[in-house]
Order: structure tokens, then sequence, then C-alpha cells
């Protein structure tokens, strides 16, 4: 039986590869996708998760619009990383696909409470506003979620938005606490993990082999993805993020971390959004979440690669998409 799962999310070229990761998938059911507030102000997540649907032949789910902005202060939004539109190295066509009428927030909570408890694993690759907001509105769901598998935070890596804090904690660190104090079975994929799936050389050539208007779209957001990051860390290649929260429910054998207690910072101006993860076990709180610190990067990226390519098969491409065109960017 498909893993039922719920995508929370704010593209972003690493979140659109979470999200045809999972689209390629059978053994995952995507019941809905909602749009948040992150990289990329609402009205642009919105668009470009609809974009990356049609790219993958599945105009068929279900788009939803979340919360514009934070529980409480500005949005902080990352085009330096990103690109103005979120996606910046493929052009797609605008999408033709309708958003859902329903608030994203109101379909988390309406979902989890029609389908057995138990059976929806919810996904986040942003900040957390709303599911926090969900949260906070019906907290009943919280024994109802089968698991939360989240990319964000960090402990031995720092933060990537400031030192203490990763971007999608910061964005929002109030709905970050409530979700970590609710009680919900937390998977986190942190920077510790997601700096280890670098976009090597070697690994984009694998996907640029497919030769289909889908890795065309993906290599040219690789690389325009990467040169922030290379240009930062100095690496070979930049890291990948968000796929490693649907690598995760694909593949768990391929990670590995520690059952540990987690609080969010909300108040210091120094460290606000920092994911305080006592990984040894000196405090005595309660331990709330799975924290992964480490993973098979190169069986990451060829599940990745391998599911890119069920996806992008020329004939059910051209069969779920006729005339798509994809012109992709080279920043290299």
């Amino acid at each position: 039986m498909a893993q039922k799962i719920i995508i929370d999310t704010d593209p972003g070229q690493d979140d659109a590869l979470a999200i045809l990761l999972a689209l390629a998938s059978p053994e995952i059911e995507v019941l809905g996708i909602v749009g948040a507030a992150g990289n990329v102000p609402l009205l642009l997540t919105s668009k470009n998760i609809r974009k990356i649907c049609e790219l993958a032949g599945r105009p068929d789910i279900k788009v939803f619009a979340g919360c514009d902005r934070p529980m409480t202060g500005p949005l902080v939004t990352a085009e330096h990383v990103h690109g103005a539109t979120g996606m910046d190295g493929a052009d797609l066509p605008e999408p033709s696909m309708p958003m859902q009428e329903q608030h994203g927030v109101d379909f988390i909570i309406d979902t989890l409470q029609s389908e057995p408890a138990g059976a929806v694993t919810v996904c986040t690759l942003g900040p957390l506003t709303n599911l926090g907001k969900a949260l906070t509105r019906a907290p009943e769901i919280a024994g109802r979620i089968k698991q939360l598998v989240l990319m964000g935070g960090g402990l031995f890596e720092g933060g990537n938005i400031t030192p203490a804090a990763e971007f999608n904690i910061y964005v929002d660190p109030p709905a970050a606490a409530v979700v970590f104090g609710s009680g919900v079975p937390i998977v986190m994929m942190p920077l510790d993990v997601t700096h280890k799936t670098l976009t090597t050389r070697v690994r984009v050539a694998a996907i640029q082999a497919l030769g289909t208007p889908l890795s065309d779209a993906v290599v040219g957001w690789l690389h325009y993805f990467e040169r922030f990051d290379v240009a930062k860390y100095g690496s070979d290649g930049g890291p990948l993020h968000d796929p490693n929260v649907i690598a995760y429910l694909l593949k768990p054998e391929l990670y590995s971390g520690r059952f540990c207690n987690v609080e969010i910072e909300t108040e210091s101006e120094l460290t606000k959004g920092m994911t305080v993860a006592d990984w040894w076990d000196v405090s005595g709180r309660p331990k709330n979440a799975l924290f992964m610190r480490d993973v098979d990067a190169d069986g990451f990226y060829a599940l990745l690669t391998e599911r890119l390519s069920w996806l992008g098969r020329a004939d059910t491409a051209a069969e779920a998409a006729p005339g798509l065109l994809v012109t992709s960017s080279r920043a290299r």
C-alpha cells in the first residue's frame, strides 16, 4: 500500500526535485501539495508547484495556497539563492492547472481528520507556518499524523541564513516551536545531512545523461542553484536539501541519526531560529525528534536519478504533456 503524504513546500529548485521524486515513486500517494511563503513569496511558490506538477505530467495533483507570512514578524525570502522566480535555471510554461479554492491550512486539518489516524505523513520542505497554524487551530490532529519528515535545522553544521539558524526554521521560529512541542513524531533532515548530498559534476552528469525535457530542466535548476553554495563553501557542488525528505520515505536505510530533544530558539537576537539539539543527552529534556546526521550520498543520488528516469521517459512525457517545451539555462 502506498504511503499517503501531504507536501508543504516553498519551491525552490531543491523543493522541485523533492516533488518530482515523490511523483515518480509508486510507493507514495500525494494527497495534496500546500504552498508556503519562504524561498519566495506565496504567489510564486503556488505557481511553481503547479509548474512542477505539469512538468511531471501530473496536473491531477491538488495544489493549495497556504499562509503568505510567518505567524509573527515579516517574511524573509531567499531570492539571492533561488533567483527572482524561486526556480531560476529552467524556463517552464506558465501553469494551466488550477489552484484549489480551499486554504492550505484547512486542507491539512480536514485531511488529517478524515483519513484514519496514523495514515498520513506530513512532509515539510519549507518554513513550518502552515503546519504550525494547523496545530494551533486543531491540536488534536497531532495524534493523527503518522510522522512529520522535515527539512530544517542544523547542529554541527550550524546555520545557513545566520551563524546559528537554518533558513526554514529561521523564517518562522514560533511555528517551529509549536510543531516541535506538539508531540508529533518528527524526523529531521538538517544541514548536517543535506550538506553531504552535494551536486557534484559526476552526479549532475548522470542526470543530464537521461536526455529528457524533464532532466534538462533539472540540470538547469541544479546549475543555477549550486552556484551560491559553491561560492560560499568552496565545495564540489551545492547541497541538495529537500529531496532527502522524500528519499527517507523510500529508503530510510540510507540515513542514520539519533533520537534526541530538539528545542527552537524564538527570542535571542543572535540565535533566533536555532534548533537546539541535545545530541549528547545532557539536558534531561524529553526526546522529541529523530535527528539525522549521516547519509549514503551515492545511494541517495542513485535513487533520485533512477526515479527521474522513470518520470522523464520521452514516451510518457510526450503522452502526459504534449507540446511541452523546456529551455534550460546553464550557469557554468
